[in-house]
């Protein structure tokens, strides 16, 4: 968001009284309003019900909504602007409560969700986008092509006929969703507002390997004709699926390459969003919106080169300590990563065996837990390959959640494209991160927390849950999870990487950096391979801002963390600390306040 934009200088204004008025009081107390609550309520409905594919990733359609099992959401041209209604309605509901006086619970619920609607109207009221933090439609990461897919595999579930006919009706939708990506991204395009031209060389190949598997080996067809038969549910499932797109969803990714292949000689050059219009304006907007905060692009730039100055120099002394004594860290890293002992087979047993090495560390960390957290969640997790035919643009890795209702568990990719990206000792700090006591623990903690309203239960902001992730990577090392120093070595490799993507991000954006540029720094600090740093060049390009969530997420956790401990001495209790995650995710201005206020009633009890 612009820091000079009406809207955030009025979300802002609102965080800071609630920060000073509110949150200082302390823990959360007392009662909720039901008014509030039911409010809360109607919102969260009139989301829930405009996005069939949020319902179903949730658990939610079922009774009353079932019917949006059979649905894909709107993706058209007209939905910007019926999203922008919907959230205009949603800010008049919560319009009545802004003069009452409301509980300590109340406020901070109403703070965090009016900052979530304020943000929504961005996009659409100011560069009529469906979003800043994505602004192309179509690109390697982005669009039906590339989601939908892995969707209908990992989401739909598939128990009964009625979930089968609901996967193949989704199907037949999915022809019409793909030919409204077409017709947005053509408008968009007409702009200036398409990804650069490398970026849909990499769709392009996305979309011919999707598009050259043979109807009735695709994995579409494969995902409910393989679950259909282990459910037991009767029915040539793979012959209508494989008719289905053959005649419908076939055709309409055809159109969709052919219009990419039109499109891609008008891109304009550059790989940053700075060469669109209000390119400038539209990265701050991202920038903020990545981070919560209103630190400007040069600031944040500096804090990256700082941070990868402090990173290294620890990296070093455990390097030299391990024999590594020649060259740049960078390059002494890249040298630890093509270590034989470093390497799993590029086979499907060393595939296998890196997965199953990811379970073994999950399940270490995971029996640490109780040291640091009063009753950790306990929530089931999946650790999975990320699918063939997306991971040439697929991040490196990522976490999915759990349905609501417990009936599909939560899943951590990673993609295994290259088993020479993933050195071992590199691989704990990840599953720390993705799992626990990173992202899986942060948003199972805040899935089960029954007394958040249910928008907060399932909302959320990069900069806190990458913050906390980065967070918990460190807790793992002060819980010993780390079993030798190449180990820990990785971990700081991780924090290095994070602090490298400040000044990539800003670097490509800001500072007009290529592409090429922008790889090459990174391999050069991290000792990152060129393909893998590559990928992660290639994300920050064309999802503006989000990459420098982490670290300013994890120097708020840190930095309040460290305050709380010099306040209470010997009274401050790790335990107590965490249970700020049942709080629920909330932009960095809250945590801190809302940190302070549980510090100062610490200091009373």
């Amino acid at each position: 968001m612009d820091r000079r934009d009406f809207l955030l200088s009025t979300a802002a204004t609102t965080l800071a009284a609630l920060s000073t008025r509110v949150l200082a009081q302390g823990a959360p107390a007392g009662d909720t309003t039901p008014a509030l609550n039911a409010a809360f309520d109607q919102v969260f409905n009139l989301q829930i019900d405009s996005s069939p594919e949020s319902a179903t990733a949730l658990g939610l359609d079922k009774g009353p909504r079932a019917a949006m099992k059979a649905k894909l959401d709107d993706n058209s041209l007209a939905a910007v602007q019926d999203n922008l209604a919907l959230t205009r309605r949603s800010l008049a509901i919560l319009d009545a409560f802004k003069d009452q006086p409301l509980t300590d619970k109340d406020q901070l619920n109403l703070a965090c969700i009016r900052y979530s609607q304020e943000r929504d109207l961005i996009a659409p009221e100011k560069y009529d986008l469906a979003s800043i933090a994505r602004p192309y439609r179509i690109f390697q990461q982005g669009g039906a092509y590339f989601e939908l897919p892995d969707f209908l595999n990992s989401s739909h579930p598939i128990a009964t006929k009625e979930d089968c006919d609901a996967y193949l009706a989704r199907l037949e939708a999915l022809a019409t969703v793909l030919d409204n990506d077409s017709a947005v991204q053509k408008a968009y395009a007409a702009r200036g507002v398409l990804a650069p031209g490398w970026s849909l060389d990499l769709t392009l190949g996305q979309m011919r390997a999707l598009r050259g598997q043979p109807a009735a080996g695709c994995s579409m067809t494969t995902s409910l004709a393989e679950r259909a038969a282990k459910a037991g549910i009767a029915g040539d499932w793979a012959a209508q699926a494989s008719k289905i797109i053959a005649d419908k969803v076939y055709p309409a990714l055809d159109r969709q390459i052919a219009l990419i292949e039109q499109l891609k000689p008008t891109t304009l050059a550059g790989d940053g969003v700075w060469r669109l219009p209000k390119g400038d304006a539209l990265y701050a907007d991202a920038l903020a919106l990545g981070t919560t905060t209103t630190m400007t692009p040069e600031e944040v730039h500096q804090m990256g080169l700082d941070q990868v100055r402090d990173i290294s120099a620890q990296l070093d002394a455990i390097l030299k300590a391990n024999g590594l004594t020649q060259g740049s860290v960078g390059a002494r890293l890249t040298a630890l990563n093509k270590r034989p002992d470093q390497l799993y087979p590029d086979s499907a047993e060393g595939r296998a065996a890196l997965i199953k090495s990811l379970n073994d560390d999950y399940l270490r960390v995971k029996a640490l837990l109780p040291r640091a957290f009063a009753n950790p969640s306990n929530a089931p997790l999946e650790i999975r390959a990320v699918p063939v035919e997306i991971q040439d643009g697929a991040s490196n890795g990522y976490y999915r959640r759990a349905a609501l209702d417990g009936s599909r568990p939560a899943i951590y990719f990673i993609n295994l494209k290259d088993v020479g990206d993933w050195p071992k000792y590199g691989l704990p700090s990840l599953t720390y991160h993705e799992g626990s006591p990173g992202h899986h623990l942060q948003i199972s903690t805040m899935q089960e927390a029954g007394a958040l309203p249910i928008l907060r239960r399932v909302g959320g902001y990069s900069a806190y849950s990458e913050g906390w992730a980065l967070y918990a990577e460190q807790l793992a090392d002060e819980l010993g999870a780390y079993r030798t120093p190449l180990d820990r070595a990785g971990y700081l490799q991780s924090f290095l990487f994070r602090a490298a993507r400040l000044v990539v991000d800003t670097g490509i954006h800001a500072k007009r950096w290529s592409r090429e540029q922008a790889t090459q720094y990174m391999v050069d600090i991290t000792g990152f391979a060129q393909p893998r740093s590559q990928r992660e060049v290639e994300r920050y390009c064309t999802q503006p801002g989000q990459a420098c969530s982490y670290k300013v997420g994890h120097a708020a956790w840190t930095r309040a963390r460290a305050k709380a401990q010099a306040t209470l001495g010997t009274k401050f209790d790790l335990k107590a600390f965490h249970e700020v995650l049942k709080d629920g995710a909330m932009p960095l201005t809250i945590l801190e306040a809302r940190i302070e206020a549980r510090t100062k009633a610490a200091m009373k009890g």
